[in-house]
């Protein structure tokens, strides 16, 4: 993830490193530390930077705690960053995937249009198949013209089983005969694609819903996960999606898909501090290799230096 981080060293600049630039190159910071002034510019920074109100207020009170016992100069407040920002991430910090301890573990992916979502599905069969274990996808997206072949293409390009259903068919029936499928091939994995919706969808929102409250009837336990596949480049957007999502399934965790094309790092401190979900695993390019665990020590030390 380090080596993600660095080579897209100069794009990130425009929004990470005005917050180190903030503390690096301020003259009133170097010389007499952070003042009154200074914590209300190091708040606009962050929130510029996509850090979300909740994180921001949280980082400047970690500075200003600070700045009780000794005036936080120019490195002290990269360090003191770095350290807030660990203690968020690390809250939350979940970096496996859970699985079952019987029978199929079953992933369920949820998400606004065209954030990756079906590609995202297809790097994980393709992370669970190079483990050594086998997967079915699951074609639940019903909705959108031509998604569930899309999907087949997938699942035959990674050599995973499928299961899909009719255009306009119930996704729910789709990912109960999925799990149905898995049991009686003794597939590991099965992974459940959804169509993307968004919040004013009310009737697909219901949809998702079901799907989430018959897989769990099918199979106790199930979803193990249910992760939200989110776009790194749309920042604070990200929280508004999690927030309607959250309300229609119980979201475990997030996959942060374009990572290598955003600076936008600071969404996934907001998301930590306002949800308390993890950030499990990262797009990091277009291939079916490109997904990385998600490693917040690597995180920060990439993005801050702290």
């Amino acid at each position: 993830m380090a080596r993600l981080f660095r080579k897209k060293a100069g794009k990130r600049k425009g929004l990470w490193q005005r917050v180190v630039d903030f503390a690096n190159t301020d003259v009133r910071v170097a010389v007499t530390g952070v003042d009154q002034s200074g914590l209300e510019r190091l708040e606009e920074q962050l929130i510029a930077a996509d850090f979300g109100v909740d994180a921001s207020l949280a980082l400047v009170d970690r500075v200003e705690e600070l700045n009780r016992t000794g005036r936080v100069r120019s490195d002290g407040l990269a360090r003191a960053l770095g350290g807030g920002i660990r203690e968020i991430l690390n809250e939350v910090a979940q970096p496996e995937l859970r699985s079952a301890p019987e029978g199929p573990t079953v992933y369920l992916f949820v998400g606004v249009n065209g954030v990756g979502k079906t590609t995202t599905v297809a790097k994980v069969a393709q992370r669970v198949r190079a483990e050594g274990r086998s997967v079915l996808l699951a074609a639940a997206d019903t909705f959108r013209a031509g998604a569930v072949e899309q999907l087949r293409v997938w699942a035959e390009r990674v050599g995973a089983e499928f299961v899909g259903g009719q255009d306009a068919g119930d996704p729910a029936a789709v990912a109960y005969d999925a799990i149905d499928a898995a049991e009686r091939r003794g597939i590991d994995v099965v992974l459940v694609d959804t169509a993307g919706r968004l919040h004013t969808h009310r009737h697909l929102m219901a949809e998702l819903e079901k799907v989430h409250r018959v897989i769990a009837k099918r199979l106790p336990g199930a979803p193990h996960e249910t992760l939200i596949v989110l776009d790194a480049t749309v920042g604070q957007n990200a929280l508004r999606q999690v927030e309607a999502f959250q309300a229609v399934t119980e979201l475990s965790g997030i996959v942060l898909a374009k990572m290598d094309s955003s600076g936008k790092g600071g969404v996934v401190v907001a998301l930590a501090k306002e949800y308390g979900l993890p950030v499990k695993l990262i797009g990091t390019g277009e291939s079916l290799d490109d997904l990385a665990e998600f490693d917040p020590v690597d995180f920060v030390q990439s993005v801050v230096g702290g």
